[in-house]
């Protein structure tokens, strides 16, 4: 399985999240990808390859520094960079709302494949990375090559410390809730740095 996907829109997607996503966050990007369209392989998932491609690799712009809003969640203004970037690639505006509302849907967990087959697998594939979320689904043979391509380099310290920061500016945000419902502890206990 490749873990990049060829069309001019993915190749721009990979260009932005590299140029301003540290190594561990760049790589949990492509994991989640990843984990998500495998999971969507395994189960049989028909989905649009190219938006969630570009939702997964914009999915947490919203925690880096050029693009960290202190008014908005995380999420909601890294489905803004998604919208920004797609509008300059020209697609439509329905298109450009659906990669924003990928990236915002990815904090909630209760968004099934039935009704948006995107955001369930940007659900799938970043809890898997994040926690280890069903980790255990999945080929171990797959999540070794995955990890050797894209080594989480620190991710789960890295990222514990981007949520907790997003929880004590943004009290009402998702990762407020996320935080102060065990996230550190399920982030340290992931079978993925074991």
């Amino acid at each position: 399985m490749t873990w990049t996907l060829d069309t001019p829109s993915a190749r721009a997607a990979l260009e932005i999240a590299s140029e301003y996503a540290d190594t561990a966050l760049l790589n949990h990007s492509v994991r989640s990808y990843a984990f998500g369209a495998r999971y969507a392989a395994d189960h049989g998932l028909a989905y649009d390859e190219e938006l969630f491609y570009v939702a997964a690799l914009l999915h947490d712009l919203g925690l880096t520094a050029p693009f960290d809003s202190h008014t908005l969640p995380f999420e909601e203004a890294g489905g803004h960079v998604a919208r920004v970037l797609t509008a300059g690639l020209g697609w439509p505006a329905d298109r450009r709302a659906r990669a924003e509302e990928i990236i915002v849907l990815h904090m909630r967990d209760d968004v099934g494949a039935a009704e948006d087959a995107e955001s369930h697998l940007l659900q799938v594939g970043t809890s898997a990375d994040v926690s280890g979320l069903r980790v255990t689904e999945f080929d171990p043979a797959f999540t070794a090559r995955l990890l050797a391509a894209h080594p989480r380099v620190g991710f789960g310290p890295a990222f514990t410390a981007l949520v907790e920061d997003q929880a004590r500016r943004k009290p009402d945000c998702a990762a407020a809730a996320y935080v102060a419902g065990g996230a550190a502890a399920r982030i340290a206990a992931n079978p993925l740095d074991a």
